[in-house]
């Protein structure tokens, strides 16, 4: 985070007549290179914290190491096999929160057919996401 707070302080009062949104590459690179530095420098976290946090959240990708030794101790443990129905569930949720945000501005601005177009695409997404998302939620657990 200092790897990116830094630049954003540093690089406006010395290029004070440039434009800060061409100081976004420098952010980026230094951002990333204080990611990649800290976690090389850093110990890796503990299998018994890695195995807690993949029970409890149940993540995809690439967890083999984790999930035998999950596996081994809770022969019971599922896999998440979920990832197409929670990539959709994104996808919705993304709808969801935008709408949620145009919501109070079109009402505010009184753009009252705006705001009903909008009002429909949070109901149904929200029905969308607690059949597919809220009430599967107990299943998981």
């Amino acid at each position: 985070m200092v790897a990116g707070m830094v630049p954003a302080l540093i690089l406006p009062l010395v290029f004070n007549k440039t434009l800060e949104l061409y100081f976004f590459p420098v952010f980026f690179v230094t951002s990333l290179a204080g990611c990649l530095i800290g976690t090389l420098m850093t110990s890796p976290t503990d299998d018994k914290t890695l195995s807690s946090f993949y029970r409890t959240v149940r993540p995809w990708g690439f967890w083999k190491p984790i999930h035998d030794k999950v596996v081994a101790a809770d022969p019971s443990f599922r896999k998440n096999t979920d990832f197409g129905r929670d990539m959709f569930n994104i996808v919705i949720g993304v709808i969801w929160q935008t709408a949620l945000v145009l919501l109070p501005i079109y009402v505010v601005l009184m753009n009252w057919k705006n705001a009903g177009i909008v009002l429909g695409i949070v109901a149904l997404t929200s029905a969308i996401l607690k059949r597919n998302w809220y009430d599967r939620l107990s299943e998981n657990s």
